[in-house]
């Protein structure tokens, strides 16, 4: 999150909007987003229902993986990042700024 923060302007200026989603309570949500200075919405997810549509929910671990989706205005998903390459915005915002959708 801290990350895609420091890259929120570059993202912005593209067009994307950012979103982060956490399975956390939205009490921990709002204090760790406080914590870091994360500026852009972040939503709860209590329960899995959003990770288990995407398909990311781990059920042995009982959260979701490290995931960053790329997804289009008409909500496909156009670039899609997991774990370890999850946490660096840069494959992100250069695809929003080159503006053509990625597989």
């Amino acid at each position: 999150m801290k990350a895609f923060q420091e890259r929120l302007a570059d993202l912005e200026a593209s067009g994307a909007q950012v979103l982060g989603v956490s399975m956390d309570s939205p009490f921990a949500n709002k204090a760790f987003a406080e914590s870091i200075g994360v500026t852009f919405p972040l939503f709860c997810d209590w329960g899995g229902e959003i990770t288990k549509k995407y398909g990311v929910f781990v059920k042995d671990y009982g959260a979701s993986r490290r995931v960053t989706f790329l997804i289009d205005t008409t909500g496909r998903v156009t670039k899609l990042q997991m774990d370890r390459e999850a946490v660096d915005p840069s494959a992100i915002v250069d695809a929003c700024a080159a503006g053509a959708p990625m597989e």
